[in-house]
């Protein structure tokens, strides 16, 4: 016992050492009992949370993969989406994708009847958080959560997710089980604790909502993510649009700030029907109802690929806040589906 203690203090003082004054504010074990004391108190079972916490430390290498996460861009400073497609939108997961899609083609039919999101937006989720389930991440989610609480800079999140895990633990999950990304995402879609315990899905009626390794679960799972974030049924995430040269986009730039993500939307125009746009020039280039209200973006800048965004869309940022995640699922489906 003195020796694992003298060991994490060890590595709690490097941490330490490395952060802010502000990270830290007592010592790592007595946080953990704190956090052990919380998850007991919101009905975590005691054997779940010894077994969760038995032997923790933190992790310095969380710690240094989130201060390392990038701030915000200037106006000036987005790299090129077009650079990021030609990786995302790849063969690799083109092929693997549409491969995932006949293989899943019975139960994709079902969770699209039942959720009203279409499959190739599934599989596309699911290919671009962990490549179809090839890589879901070995970090230890107790550890990784616990450690990231206790370094503060944004405690309550972390705090919170890691008593949300110890409550996806009493449901039966092992440790080993319970593994994902430093940041505390796991299973094939990489749902946070929260997420998991609000929107997990039994995809296949066996009373449980596996989506570690069972497709369906996996699948029902992301299609009550979208729909639950508003995913409008009969309508595409956007259609690929001309601009007339010369366009004046300032003319049709956004006076919204946005409450969530607002450097990713400021990003976007106006919404204006499909109708409207042609009034201007921007024309469609597949189907899109007259009366759809769409977003233009062209990211890359004039005489660049353009698109007129819909609302579903907004839901696919819902997942993850980047116009370039969202915009290599929406074409990594148009590619799957074709």
């Amino acid at each position: 016992m003195l020796k694992r203690l003298s060991r994490t203090m060890a590595i709690a003082a490097a941490i330490f050492a490395a952060q802010p004054a502000y990270a830290q504010d007592m010592s790592f074990d007595a946080y953990v009992q704190l956090l052990m004391a919380k998850a007991r108190a919101q009905g975590v079972s005691d054997g779940t949370i010894t077994r969760m916490t038995a032997g923790l430390e933190p992790n310095r290498r969380v710690i240094e993969l989130d201060q390392a996460q990038p701030g915000s861009p200037t106006r000036s400073g987005f790299p090129p989406v077009s650079d990021y497609i030609a990786r995302h939108v790849d063969s690799a997961r083109i092929n693997g994708g549409r491969r995932a899609y006949a293989d899943a083609r019975a139960t994709l039919g079902a969770v699209e009847r039942d959720y009203g999101v279409p499959g190739e937006i599934l599989v596309a989720i699911w290919g671009h958080e962990t490549a179809y389930g090839a890589v879901r991440g070995g970090f230890d989610l107790s550890q990784a959560l616990a450690t990231l609480a206790w370094e503060g800079r944004r405690r309550e999140l972390f705090e919170g997710e890691f008593l949300a895990l110890m409550k996806v633990a009493d449901r039966g999950y092992s440790r080993s089980e319970l593994q994902g990304s430093w940041a505390g995402a796991f299973g094939n879609p990489q749902f946070l604790p929260s997420v998991y315990l609000r929107l997990a899905s039994d995809g296949d009626g066996d009373g449980a909502a596996n989506i570690f390794t069972n497709r369906a679960d996996t699948l029902a799972s992301i299609a009550n993510y979208f729909r639950d974030a508003g995913w409008r049924t009969g309508q595409p995430w956007g259609v690929s649009a001309s601009v007339p040269r010369g366009f004046d986009t300032n003319a049709v730039s956004t006076e919204l700030v946005a409450a969530v993500c607002p450097r990713v939307h400021e990003r976007h125009s106006q919404f204006k029907t499909v109708a409207e746009w042609r009034a201007l020039g921007v024309q469609p280039l597949r189907p899109l109802g007259e009366t759809t209200m769409a977003s233009l973006f062209q990211p890359d800048g004039p005489g660049t690929p353009a698109w007129l965004l819909t609302s579903n869309y907004r839901v696919i940022l819902e997942y993850n806040c980047s116009n370039y995640y969202a915009m290599s699922v929406g074409l990594l489906a148009d590619e799957i589906s074709r």
